[in-house]
């Protein structure tokens, strides 16, 4: 009996300690966040996004960025920003690794089986993008038997996958937008889908751009701020409340002018 006690008290103390050292995930169907354990929320954005998160000097900066700073200031929150590849953060989200996201998520009606978004906090929609010298494509009406490159996870992506059939397209996966940039200047691919946003500011802030848009938006869509769904329902209202607020007092304006022209 002494010898059962003893052990029971000793896989106690274990199973203690690696909750202590493991509070950064939380069980499955629990709606406590990171920051209910007396940290801060996690809160994940793309590493490589601009202009809504990228690093300069060694900070990270962005709409993103900056709206989230400011929405915290107005809610009374604190947080640990998590720069991440865009194609981890919905599993860290569903895997409770995260307590949000805000990483120019598209909000849609699969993401939403997954993962509770606030309201948009901006409107953007996919690009087709390509070469500064290529006349070749004007439009959608342009893009059969073309190829392809789109950043994993995404909405452009998904929309390739959709019409890969419809206009016999060669799709490649890579893992971030200068990655697929560098594939359409170099050749190895006809176009790329990117949200609107991104190219813009890309094309409007580097002189040495040998990118272009061509045509239309090919989709229009909201990104939102993410938690894992059914979970952080608290956090996700904070974000609200903050956001409501900065819209009304100018701030939300003043953080998108410095990266979009409005």
């Amino acid at each position: 009996m002494k010898k059962s006690k003893l052990f029971t008290l000793a896989m106690s103390a274990i199973m203690a300690g690696t909750l202590l050292v493991g509070c950064q995930s939380k069980s499955s169907g629990s709606d406590e966040s990171i920051s209910d354990s007396g940290t801060k929320y996690l809160i994940a954005t793309d590493s490589k996004y601009a202009p809504f998160s990228f690093e300069e000097d060694g900070e990270y900066k962005g709409i993103d960025v900056e709206i989230l700073a400011a929405v915290a200031e107005e809610s009374g929150f604190d947080y640990e920003l998590k720069p991440m590849d865009f194609n981890a953060i919905i599993p860290a989200l569903t895997s409770n690794q995260l307590d949000g996201a805000i990483a120019g998520m598209s909000i849609t009606d699969e993401r939403k089986e997954a993962l509770d978004f606030s309201d948009g906090y901006f409107e953007s929609g996919l690009s087709i993008v390509v070469d500064s010298d290529n006349t070749e494509i004007n439009g959608v009406k342009d893009l059969n038997g073309k190829t392809v490159v789109v950043k994993k996870g995404t909405a452009g992506e998904n929309w390739a996958l959709e019409n890969q059939e419809k206009y016999n397209l060669e799709l490649k996966h890579f893992e971030d937008s200068p990655a697929m940039f560098l594939a359409v200047q170099g050749g190895n691919a006809d176009f790329a889908l990117e949200d609107y946003p991104v190219i813009a500011y890309k094309i409007k802030v580097d002189a040495d751009n040998e990118l272009k848009i061509a045509g239309d938006k090919v989709t229009t869509a909201d990104y939102g701020f993410a938690v894992n769904k059914g979970q952080n329902a608290e956090l996700l209202e904070k974000f609200q409340e903050g956001l409501k607020a900065i819209k009304e007092n100018g701030k939300y304006d003043e953080i998108i002018s410095q990266y979009i022209d409005q």
